[in-house]
């Protein structure tokens, strides 16, 4: 669906450049969900703008179905982009008109006739939870309502492609969370493929399939949510993943712990549901403290960790975390005094 062959973006002169995305390549798929991540700098913004054309690329080709948009002006970069609908983080609607008539305004750009677009936009106001509010304007409603109004919009061409620049970093967390249930129902409705950028891995832990992870501008690592929560590679990847695995304060609270030996066990899907602790406790002369333990879940699946202190013989312990190994349990020892 969504083709990047080696793309660069360079801002600046010779002397003072910045080379904003660095050698991306990537393949989205029709109708997925795929998260970009990134801190700020990392070049994120810039890689959603050149899928959308607002930037042409310095070197490389970006294809979005069967057109090279990265080769498109004109006309035929304004047709291309009637398919590639954006939505952005502080909603960008138009005060002075009614929640009808932003969402109405694309359509009439377009040129579609009046009551085909008054049945498309009142198809649109049922399909994001606004019934009711249509006579509403932007300084009336709520923060989650105002980007149920931009989505609305951003679907009345009946895009192709969806791209979402930081759609919730200026929502609260129970707005976000239905939100992303949003777009995860317009994703499965329509068939929709969804760009989604955002430097919140809670984001990516909750609608998307697949993620690529941006540093200085390169991918640093891309992959399957799940299997990037589970074995991340790369060090920024590794702090992403934490902000929904390790709760704030697990580093004071294993610093302060009096001696033992220290693992984290990861457990992946239907292993988050097998009663491994209980079984641990049961076959071995160890004295097992729980430090720390989380279970979120992904797309693709579940993910648990749980960081565990375990007191005991040497040999004793040394046989416990081979017992788990033997059970498929990623352990790894995080610290042995």
């Amino acid at each position: 669906m969504i083709q990047l062959k080696d793309v660069k973006k360079r801002f600046g002169r010779t002397n003072d450049e910045i080379l904003a995305v660095d050698g991306v390549s990537l393949t989205i798929d029709e109708g997925e969900i795929f998260g970009i991540i990134g801190y700020s700098g990392a070049g994120k913004s810039t890689l959603i703008r050149l899928l959308n054309g607002l930037e042409t690329p310095t070197t490389g080709t970006i294809k979005i179905g069967n057109r090279e948009i990265s080769a498109f002006t004109g006309k035929e970069l304004r047709e291309a982009r009637q398919k590639i609908s954006m939505i952005f983080q502080h909603f960008n609607l138009l005060w002075s008109r009614t929640v009808k008539q932003n969402i109405a305004f694309p359509l009439e750009i377009a040129g579609v006739k009046k009551a085909d677009r008054e049945r498309k936009v009142a198809e649109l106001i049922e399909l994001v939870g606004l019934s009711g509010r249509e006579d509403a304007y932007p300084s009336e409603l709520s923060g989650g309502q105002k980007q149920r109004v931009g989505i609305a919009r951003a679907l009345a061409n009946d895009p192709e492609v969806l791209l979402c620049d930081e759609a919730t970093s200026a929502l609260d967390p129970e707005t976000t969370d239905a939100i992303l249930d949003l777009l995860t129902n317009i994703n499965e409705r329509l068939g929709l493929t969804i760009v989604l950028i955002t430097h919140e891995m809670h984001v990516i832990r909750k609608i998307c399939h697949r993620v690529a992870v941006m540093e200085a501008g390169k991918v640093v690592e891309i992959g399957p949510v799940l299997d990037v929560f589970q074995s991340p590679q790369a060090p920024i990847t590794k702090r992403f993943v934490s902000q929904v695995t390790e709760p704030a304060g697990t580093d004071q609270a294993i610093a302060h712990l009096p001696g033992g030996t220290l693992i984290k066990l990861v457990f992946v899907g239907e292993k988050t549901e097998h009663p491994v602790l209980a079984s641990l406790i049961r076959k071995f002369d160890v004295d097992v403290n729980i430090v720390q333990g989380n279970i979120s879940h992904t797309k693709g699946g579940a993910y648990g960790s749980l960081i565990l202190q375990l007191l005991g013989n040497e040999n004793d312990i040394d046989t416990a975390i081979a017992y788990l190994h033997e059970l498929g349990v990623q352990t790894e020892v995080i610290g042995n005094e």
